[in-house]
């Protein structure tokens, strides 16, 4: 089958969605052909693009064309929304012009979902929607843009983008409640994580960038990843604060628009360190740092942000705290597989609590740790690809049918 696939960023991009998208589209390329649509790299690229009108790769099955699009840099919103827009008013009309078996979307822009139902429609293929973000629920719950008429239509748009799409692949399971309450049939919305290359071994715990990482502290929590607003951060500042006469340390590594405020939270506080990203090659290295990795997602938020930094911390075998509502699916994982705490987003007790269960008690950290490891293979990224293709497929196979 020939798939047309909408997404404004991909490689030299290196937003999640764009490696997600190139995946995604090398994968089905083996047996079917791909025309990626994409506009000029603009996400911190590695590659800068010239002004063109249309650029067209061929890579065996594989067509990427990039419309010309602005590239501005992502950091000022008023400049991005300028990529956004001038992506989708030459991207849509290119993509009524390529005849495909069926279209998929992304979301990045914000609104990819409903430009691909409109391309869709308007040329009678079928449609399937793989929401990475959910939107506009996640604009308006990290205070983005604030709720009225606005969000109201545009929420309007794209509940009639879900009904339009023959699936919705999603990343998690709390993510796919959240569609189903929207009034979607669960029939039609299939479960696809991001999956990840599992090593064959993990580095030994006591390595020089661990130890780094460790300093002082006797007990470490690691954050290692975007700093961004969907996490219960106050929470777990707070908590740390009152674990700071314990010998527990919170280190954060890497960066994130919510970073200078997470800064402000931790002033004065000893128990808490900020580090840089570390080069991709030490990031094994990182993973096997720390007695605990933290995930977290801020209440009302489930369902709208699913964390991917879950499952390479499960691939390390190192222990979760989970600082995310019972119905996340971070807090779901740990509750049924045992790799980890949980603690709830809004009380900085409970995350005490869960610290303190373990603090003392190295076995079942090492219970924990093996849990992790163990779970880790049902989130191979074969695996996982495998059913996000197969969702493809029965689609069209049922269109001829």
């Amino acid at each position: 089958m020939h798939i047309l696939l909408l997404n404004e960023y991909f490689p030299p991009d290196t937003s999640a969605t764009a490696k997600f998208a190139a995946q995604v589209a090398e994968a089905l390329s083996v047996n079917h052909r791909v025309t990626v649509v994409a506009g000029r790299p603009s996400y911190d690229p590695s590659e800068m693009h010239p002004r063109y009108l249309l650029r067209r790769e061929v890579r065996g099955n594989l067509v990427i064309e990039r419309v010309g699009s602005t590239a501005y840099p992502r950091f000022q919103m008023r400049r991005r929304v300028a990529n956004y827009l001038t992506y989708l008013s030459l991207a849509i009309p290119r993509a009524l012009s390529v005849p495909s078996d069926i279209v998929l979307a992304m979301t990045d822009p914000p609104i990819e979902g409903i430009a691909g139902a409109l391309v869709a429609g308007l040329s009678g293929r079928p449609f399937v929607y793989n929401i990475r973000d959910m939107y506009p629920d996640m604009a308006v719950g990290g205070a983005i843009v604030r709720p009225g008429s606005f969000t109201a239509r545009w929420e309007a748009m794209h509940r009639w983008a879900l009904r339009r799409a023959a699936r919705l692949i999603v990343l998690g399971e709390d993510m796919r409640d959240r569609i189903i309450a929207k009034g979607i049939d669960p029939a039609r919305v299939v479960v696809s994580r991001d999956g990840i290359i599992i090593p064959e071994t993990v580095p030994a715990a006591a390595n020089s960038v661990a130890r780094e990482i460790r300093g002082d502290f006797r007990f470490v929590l690691v954050h290692a990843g975007n700093v961004g607003f969907y996490g219960a951060w106050q929470t777990l500042i707070s908590a740390v604060r009152m674990l700071e006469d314990e010998g527990v340390g919170l280190v954060f590594i890497g960066e994130g628009a919510m970073k200078p405020q997470v800064e402000a939270m931790a002033q004065g506080c000893r128990a808490v360190r900020f580090l840089p990203f570390r080069p991709a090659s030490e990031v094994p290295l990182v993973l096997s740092s720390g007695d605990m990795h933290v995930v977290t997602v801020k209440r009302g938020l489930e369902g709208v942000v699913v964390p991917s930094k879950l499952y390479p911390t499960l691939a390390a075998g190192r222990p979760v705290l989970g600082v995310a509502p019972e119905e996340s699916d971070v807090v779901r994982i740990i509750r049924r597989t045992g790799c980890g705490m949980a603690a709830n987003p809004d009380e900085p007790a409970s995350v005490v609590e869960a610290i303190r269960c373990v603090l003392h008690d190295s076995e079942q950290l090492q219970t924990m740790a093996c849990r992790a490891r163990e779970i880790s293979f049902s989130y191979d990224k074969v695996k996982q690809l495998e059913i996000f293709i197969r969702a493809l497929e029965n689609v069209v196979a049922n269109e001829v049918g």
